[in-house]
């Protein structure tokens, strides 16, 4: 958000006041390496949430009956976790100076989990150890405390979720490949989310990170109208680590979800295997090449042809086509490569899938986007049953002004928080960062290979 929004939050600055917070967080960290530091900062930051949480429906409660005020049902029935009084915010607040904090949030973490069933084996609970700076850890817990002072309910809560969602962000940065194994820009899950428009349903995530494309689907739901809760969410995770963090962020945000984790992955141990999803979104890792594909020659998920065993990204996108509802559509990230290679079948897996239609669109995007790789990367969408109609086929990179509103195109700058959508009648644009989007016309891809200039005509958009 910008930073000349003139929106007030309890911090007494802006609401674009999460930079200036995690500057202040990162000073505290001193050698710490930021994949450890990482889990001390948020796990406290959603320590204060749910405390936050538990005091503003306790004092609502207690307004209208004090016995219910200690009913732990009357919290789950509003998706409320329950803090026992040691685990409190207020109480470690006041105890942030003495030597024992750590061992003092080590305590509440273990008293949350004991207490609430879907927190068991999420929280981290090694604040205690010797390494861990007890003087920087009171510091900032003092430092959090300051987070939506004064602020209730859920204003509260939405502060608290974003500043969550931007050290998450900040951490994956600062870790630079590591981080982009749990993270994905936030600029590439809003193009996701935003051309699926996953108004209800079930929506689905196979590799699903820190769970950032189902925090901005619950966004988009809301957005337009909706509630959390008008979708159902599910995932599966393979790093038990980053699993925790997902089950945090979307615990943070309100959004109850099922998030499986095994370390074997979705492949091997497909937790999910019956569920078919109306909406999936994935940023699977790229071209991994021990993904133990000669095991499953011939499973039944490889429809369109049985993936090469070097390459893992013809498994995604069938794996992921294989949970898809009757009428499910998917948006999924993958390296550019996987627009054209023909090595091991690959070719072949995608004539197929072109041939059955079950491919919508294909989006090229520009680079330096992802922490985890200099690797160029697109999107693909898939739908089972693709009842819109095809953009005409006037030639390469050319599209009628009767292509549907909903393939209206994107760019994103590298650096952008968010994209931002232009309809095809666009003004002469020249941004560097632009994203090259292609639609499918008698199963043929025209996917330009240079970035576009736009140009406009009455009825065009030629790039």
């Amino acid at each position: 958000m910008a930073q000349n929004d003139t929106a007030k939050n309890g911090n007494g600055g802006n609401l674009g006041f999460e930079a200036d917070l995690f500057k202040a967080a990162d000073k505290l960290r001193g050698n710490m390496e930021p994949s450890d530091y990482k889990h001390v900062a948020l796990g406290l930051i959603f320590l204060k949430y749910i405390s936050d949480a538990f005091e503003a429906k306790h004092k609502a409660l207690l307004a209208e009956d004090a016995q219910a005020a200690e009913d732990k049902d009357e919290y789950l029935a509003d998706n409320v976790f329950w803090v026992p009084k040691e685990a409190r915010w207020s109480h470690l607040q006041a105890n942030a100076k003495l030597p024992t904090i750590g061992t003092l949030i080590d305590d509440a973490m273990r008293a949350i989990e004991k207490d609430n069933e879907s927190l068991k084996g999420v929280l981290p609970k090694d604040y205690a150890r010797p390494a861990l700076n007890k003087v920087m850890l009171g510091e900032l817990i003092d430092l959090i405390s300051g987070i939506a002072l004064n602020e209730e309910g859920d204003r509260s809560k939405d502060i608290l979720g974003r500043v969550y969602e931007y050290f998450l962000g900040q951490f994956a940065g600062a870790e630079g490949k590591r981080g982009g194994e749990f993270y994905t820009p936030r600029s590439v899950v809003r193009v996701l989310v935003e051309m699926l428009e996953p108004y209800s349903g079930r929506v689905y995530d196979p590799c699903c990170g820190s769970g950032g494309m189902f925090v901005q689907s619950e966004k988009f739901v809301q957005e337009h109208g909706g509630r959390i809760g008008d979708i159902a969410i599910y995932g599966q995770e393979s790093n038990y680590t980053t699993w925790r963090l997902a089950k945090m962020n979307l615990a943070v945000r309100g959004i109850d979800s099922d998030i499986r984790w095994n370390n074997e992955g979705s492949f091997h141990k497909d937790e999910l295997r019956d569920l078919k999803a109306d909406y999936i979104l994935a940023n699977p890792p790229f071209n991994i090449s021990d993904w133990g594909g000669d095991r499953l020659r011939e499973d039944v998920r490889w429809k369109f042809g049985a993936p090469p065993v070097g390459n893992a990204n013809y498994a995604w996108l069938q794996h992921i086509y294989h949970h898809l509802a009757p009428n499910g559509t998917a948006g999924v990230v993958l390296a550019n490569g996987s627009m054209s290679s023909n090595q091991s079948g690959e070719g072949d897996i995608r004539k197929a899938m072109l041939e059955a239609d079950a491919v919508d669109c294909m989006v090229a995007l520009p680079g330096q986007l992802f922490y985890s790789t200099q690797i160029p990367a697109c999107l693909w969408f898939l739908a089972r049953n693709k009842t819109r109609a095809r953009g005409c086929a006037t030639g390469a990179g050319t599209c009628c002004s009767s292509t549907p509103a909903s393939w209206a195109c994107w760019w994103i700058a590298p650096d952008a928080n968010s994209p931002t959508r232009k309809s095809r009648r666009s003004p002469t644009h020249t941004t560097p960062g632009v994203v090259k989007m292609a639609r499918a016309n008698t199963r043929t891809w025209r996917v330009s290979a240079s970035l576009p200039q736009w140009t406009t005509s009455a009825s065009t958009a030629t790039y």
